[in-house]
């Protein structure tokens, strides 16, 4: 079987448009042109599927992959800084934070917010103008602790939002990674604008291209 996978590879090195093909597609694509290669096609795919699966993890070691993560503003931190409360607190924890300039995010969404009684009952997916606004509350977060910003007042308000793209729906049992950049800050007039997007699993589930904000007493 290593013989076979060697020979195999020959054959993809000598073939561009097979090269990036998966062994068993490209010994395919290459079956016509001899009985070694049509011999290989079955090698191949019973290599394939003789690949094991990995071995189940515990449940300390799938914890362990979030050890690096800290925890800057814990969700104490956080309603000490925005004055949102249940059940319309959507940042739970921040992990990443640069003065003035970001911040990422993490919300948890579970079944027990009230959002999900009728949205929707036999499929429950959290409603895209929460995930904007669970976006804005952390620019929020990063813009009530700017320069100036204290002297203005201790509310923001949402005043606009452009180029929203949601790519995926956000379920109960989802972690919503969050992350936001201040593009302008006017402390004169308490005008802020921002980006942001957002994440499960590593694949984006909303995106946006400008979020604007007023700070008002």
């Amino acid at each position: 079987m290593k013989l076979a996978t060697i020979i195999l590879s020959l054959y993809l090195a000598s073939s561009s448009s097979a090269a990036d093909l998966p062994a068993s597609d490209a010994a395919r694509k290459l079956g016509g042109k001899s009985k070694s290669a049509r011999k290989l096609i079955a090698e191949a795919a019973e290599a394939e599927a003789e690949v094991e699966p990995p071995p189940p993890r515990s449940a300390a070691e799938i914890s362990a992959l979030t050890s690096s993560v800290k925890t800057i503003f814990s969700l104490e931190d956080i309603k000490g800084i925005l004055p949102h409360r249940y059940p319309f607190l959507l940042v739970d924890k921040v992990v990443e934070y640069e003065q003035g300039k970001r911040a990422v995010g993490i919300k948890s969404v579970t079944l027990n917010e009230p959002h999900f009684t009728g949205h929707f009952p036999d499929r429950p997916i959290m409603p895209g103008v929460l995930q904007v606004e669970a976006l804005a509350q952390l620019a929020g977060i990063v813009f009530l602790q700017m320069e100036g910003a204290s002297e203005l007042g201790a509310v923001f308000f949402f005043a606009g939002v452009d180029g929203v793209k949601w790519k995926k729906p956000v379920v109960p049992g989802d972690s919503l990674v969050m992350e936001v950049e201040i593009k302008k800050w006017n402390k004169r007039f308490g005008i802020a604008t921002a980006t942001g997007r957002a994440y499960v699993d590593g694949e984006m589930a909303v995106e946006l291209d400008e979020m604007k904000f007023a700070l008002a007493k």
